[in-house]
């Protein structure tokens, strides 16, 4: 069982990304084979600025590791490390039809009636397709926002292989396992994001012990008396609870009756952060720190994709009637 992931070089992650999605990511490599992909060249469909973009795509790549995925066990790379990923982007572009393109809700939403948006903001999807198929992937893990851009990957791959010969395997959705919903400190009735302008909302995988514990103590909670895990109508407190639970794996209602005190269960909350926060920090500062190790491991992403995807597009490029050397 093969499957692929992308993800954006945007923003440091913090603890919801963590629990919600990257844990996730984490246990599927023990399950098949495994490619996550940074995905650089999404990124150019808005104004960028080069020294943020390196830097993110760096940041990216080197949070996946310290969170758990093992190159050994994973091909992780970055999509512009991959010349295969726009070639192949170039034949989806040229198998999907204006219609298709234009009925995407990304651009829709963003780049419609702009005489000065980006072409590649209306093309993309194209080139999320041949990052689909360029891997022969049995399944990609799909949220709501790209459920879209999936079915337009499986529509062109089956117009390709009907045009031209069967080529490309017809991946199939897979609903993401279903991770802690890491909602906003200071504000429970929001998710956790990296947009927020508030520091004490989120907490990095970079923050420190100290940082992190100061910020689970000004956590928002109630007026209430005790503690007890009431999602409805204890927001603040069931965040915390929830937190913990994707930490010990043990039901939040549970964790609730061991405390009668918010400042004790903030205090173990905090300490558990540090725990399991601390050598993610740690790992992703030696990093950053020892960029020929970086480096080195995205060669070798980069060249465990190559293989695969470049064997996709000859075969494409050869159904095609183009001529391969």
């Amino acid at each position: 069982m093969r499957v692929l992931s992308g993800i954006q070089p945007t923003g440091m992650a913090h603890i919801g990304n963590y629990y919600g999605a990257i844990v996730n990511w984490v246990r599927e490599q023990e399950e098949g084979e495994s490619f996550y992909c940074v995905v650089d060249l999404h990124a150019l469909t808005i104004e960028v600025d080069p020294k943020e973009l390196q830097k993110g795509t760096l940041e990216t790549f080197a949070t996946l590791i310290a969170c758990g995925i093992d190159p050994n066990k994973s091909t992780l790379f970055v999509q512009s490390h991959v010349a295969a990923h726009p070639m192949l982007g170039w034949i989806m572009e040229c198998t999907a039809s204006m219609g298709e393109l234009n009925r995407m809700t990304q651009f829709k939403d963003k780049g419609r009636g702009s005489e000065s948006v980006k072409a590649g903001l209306f093309t993309y999807p194209a080139l999320m397709a041949a990052d689909i198929l360029a891997y022969q992937a049995d399944r990609v893990p799909v949220g709501e926002d790209q459920k879209q851009h999936l079915e337009l990957a499986r529509d062109l791959a089956n117009r390709f292989n009907r045009l031209y010969g069967e080529t490309f395997k017809v991946p199939e959705p897979q609903i993401p396992a279903v991770g802690a919903r890491v909602m906003d400190l200071t504000d429970p009735t929001k998710k956790m994001s990296k947009s927020s302008k508030v520091m004490n909302s989120k907490i990095y995988i970079t923050d420190s012990d100290k940082e992190i514990q100061k910020k689970i103590s000004r956590a928002v909670t109630d007026t209430y008396e005790g503690v007890a895990y009431d999602p409805e109508n204890r927001l603040g407190v069931a965040n915390l609870l929830e937190i913990f639970s994707a930490i010990t794996h043990e039901r939040p209602e549970i964790i609730a009756e061991k405390y009668s005190a918010y400042g004790p269960l903030k205090k173990d909350i905090g300490e558990a952060l540090v725990a399991q926060i601390g050598p993610i920090r740690d790992r992703f500062n030696e990093l950053l720190d020892d960029k020929a190790e970086l480096f080195a491991l995205m060669q070798k992403g980069a060249s465990r994709a190559s293989e695969v995807a470049e064997e996709t597009s000859r075969s494409a490029r050869r159904a095609m009637g183009l001529v391969v050397i």
